[in-house]
């Protein structure tokens, strides 16, 4: 019975050992550290990173590479490369389609886990890194096509540029009788709505002298739309290379490719002779400060669906609609 009880202890003892053993290998291990080497433009959309890692965190590396998308603090669950394993340095090399802002981060895998270096950023396709504001310091990106440089956002300011307040219009009868600058939200909603597609602005307020543009911009003239859709191949294919692509925004089908990274959103308007907020999804307003006669505006738009054109069309100045700026 003694002899048992002996082995008895023995067996627990050589449990503990190796369970022990075995919590320390775990604690002598952890992520890997490293960091993220900065994003270098090739040509084109085409980029290059990489990292170098620093610490294999006590076990072996099986993946590396980077990881990246639209999102800040993007995880190896996004677009990534495989770069081999190891420890020690590595460059990864990236093609991008053009339309967004991308974040970007080293990983490394070992037995533990993931870990990451810093967050990076990168432009594709004549985007520009430096952000603007307007008045109210609402922020702005913006891109370069052909010989122009346009706002990626649509404005959102409630203010002109000197400070005077634009009139906020919620009643239908307002919009219908408005004879100066006036400005909504879609739905009459800024919580739901003003991030993503901005303000509509009846004519008045995007043709006054007191600019509802940021300074060192402008609210373009029908004639400075032409040479954006001009640059795109006309005004019948242009549309598809303006409007974003996917459906987070556009109603399916939507055939925008996003080529010009103009980044254009569907963010509907407010009608003269219906009165009420429609098209969100479906269409995108934008503008121009021509006038046609006493009464109506020019305004370009593209529609949702198959339609690749990026439209002429004039408009009740009461309208509201998005207005989109350009580099003076």
């Amino acid at each position: 019975m003694k002899r048992q009880n002996f082995v008895f202890v023995q067996f627990i003892a050589f449990l503990l050992l190796a369970y022990t053993s075995g919590c320390k290998e775990e604690i002598t291990q952890f992520l890997p550290h490293l960091t993220t080497t900065p994003v270098t433009i090739i040509s084109g959309n085409s980029f290059t990173s990489g990292g170098e890692i620093i610490s294999d965190g006590g076990a072996a590396i099986t993946a590396r590479g980077v990881c990246w998308g639209t999102t800040t603090r993007p995880t190896i669950a996004n677009s990534k490369t495989t770069d081999g394993n190891g420890t020690g340095t590595f460059t990864s090399t990236i093609s991008q389609p053009p339309g967004s802002i991308y974040y970007l981060r080293a990983y490394a895998t070992n037995r533990i886990g993931t870990g990451y270096g810093e967050q990076k950023t990168f432009f594709p396709q004549g985007l520009v890194s430096e952000t603007f504001k307007d008045i109210e310091g609402n922020v702005y990106h913006a891109v370069v096509i052909g010989t122009q440089t346009w706002m990626v956002e649509n404005l959102k300011t409630t203010k002109y540029r000197n400070g005077d307040l634009i009139p906020h219009l919620t009643d239908s009868l307002a919009w219908v009788t408005s004879v100066s600058g006036a400005y909504c939200w879609y739905n009459n909603d800024a919580a739901t709505y003003k991030a993503d597609y901005g303000a509509l602005y009846n004519w008045y307020a995007a043709a006054d002298s007191r600019n509802i543009a940021p300074i060192g911009w402008h609210v373009p003239s029908s004639e400075e739309f032409t040479v954006l859709a001009n640059y795109l191949g006309g005004r019948d294919v242009a549309g598809d290379k303006l409007k974003e692509s996917g459906t987070n925004h556009w109603l399916a089908p939507n055939n925008g490719t996003n080529e010009s990274g103009f980044t254009g959103l569907p963010g509907g308007g407010r009608g003269w002779y219906w009165n009420e907020t429609s098209g969100l999804g479906e269409n995108g307003y934008f503008w121009t400060t021509t006038s046609k006669d006493a009464g109506t505006a020019w305004f370009r738009w593209f529609p949702s669906g198959d339609s690749a054109g990026f439209f002429l069309s004039n408009e009740e100045k009461p309208a509201g609609n998005s207005v989109r700026c350009l580099h003076d």
